[in-house]
């Protein structure tokens, strides 16, 4: 899992917790089904069973693969539309494709993310390079989406190619856990990705053994996903391993905490760190359109097939298959 790596022990610290500070509790913990996603690839349905109150303003995330790919097999997803949210494609071992109909586009790769606003309607592709799609080789990612308040559901599409040198490193107090701030600010230190709804999201490698505690902002909800690993979550030390989600109550800090054994293929405890400020406006989600009200559902259908949403590129990107 090479995602971006740093010796914690030149980077800033994550100063550790203060006598009034108070950790955040486990609310529930939920395992993700696995399933199939786009022309087929494998995929963890890590929020599957957890309420929309608590996921807000988050509405869907995949974890996708780990998977080692013979040659031939990567797959990913054909032209498809969005509105009214913004998707988040963080690539932490492989390589990922992307093109739209507003002109963004580009090769995602080990580390990092590509963060592509939605609004009133765009088309776009995801999938493997021809290259990887030949050769094979391992692919494991996230892909989150993040809801647009009702004002900004339709904003002007935007695309945002965050490079893993880009992300913002930090360390645990004792130099145990790297911290790569994707979107956010954490204990003062911001990263680069722009949102129009606030929320932090970071990538944590926590050495067995080790613990992080971070601060987190109160009026943010807060989440950790485990993408690989086992260890231990908020004050009592709730066990976790990979493909489940933790839910966290109120408090001002975040506690993890890894086993001091891993499996030899997992050497340490990754977790996804994930929050944000709740919208609260009604959610209607079908297929790829997140909006208010049903009836803005059916406008997004309506406007998609009048080709509102912009045409797919002349020189479009399309999935690659062997032989062809």
């Amino acid at each position: 899992m090479p995602a971006v790596t740093a010796d914690t022990l030149t980077l800033p610290r994550i100063a550790p917790p203060t006598p009034s500070d108070t950790e955040r509790p486990v609310r529930s913990i939920t395992t993700g089904p696995r399933g199939y996603e786009g022309e087929g690839f494998p995929v963890v349905r890590a929020f599957a069973g957890v309420s929309t109150a608590d996921l807000d303003p988050f509405v869907h995330m995949d974890q996708m693969g780990e998977v080692e790919y013979q040659p031939g097999e990567p797959r990913g997803t054909d032209w498809h539309p969005h509105r009214g949210f913004e998707t988040v494609t963080y690539m932490i071992d492989g390589r990922f494709a992307h093109q739209d109909s507003h002109g963004g586009g580009g090769l995602i790769t080990d580390g990092a993310t590509q963060w592509m606003t939605a609004g009133s309607g765009i088309l776009h592709i995801e999938t493997p390079p021809a290259e990887l799609v030949e050769s094979g080789g391992v692919f494991h990612g996230i892909q989150l989406w993040v809801n647009l308040p009702r004002k900004d559901k339709f904003a002007e599409p935007r695309y945002q190619a965050i490079e893993g040198n880009q992300v913002t490193l930090l360390s645990s107090d004792d130099g145990g856990a790297l911290v790569r701030i994707i979107a956010g600010d954490i204990a003062s230190h911001r990263g680069p990705g722009a949102t129009h709804t606030p929320i932090t999201l970071a990538h944590a490698t926590i050495e067995p053994g080790a613990r992080l505690n971070l601060p987190w902002k109160r009026d943010f909800n807060a989440l950790v996903y485990v993408l690989s690993g086992r260890g231990a979550v908020g004050p009592v030390g709730h066990p976790i391993h990979q493909g489940q989600l933790a839910v966290l109550g109120p408090g001002d800090r975040i506690s993890v905490a890894a086993q001091a054994t891993q499996d030899l293929n997992r050497p340490a405890l990754e977790v996804l760190l994930l929050g944000g400020q709740p919208i609260r406006e009604p959610v209607f989600h079908y297929g790829p359109f997140v909006m208010n009200t049903k009836a803005e559902l059916v406008q997004a259908l309506e406007d998609f097939n009048a080709g509102k949403f912009g045409a797919i590129p002349p020189n479009a990107l399309m999935p690659h298959r062997p032989g062809r």
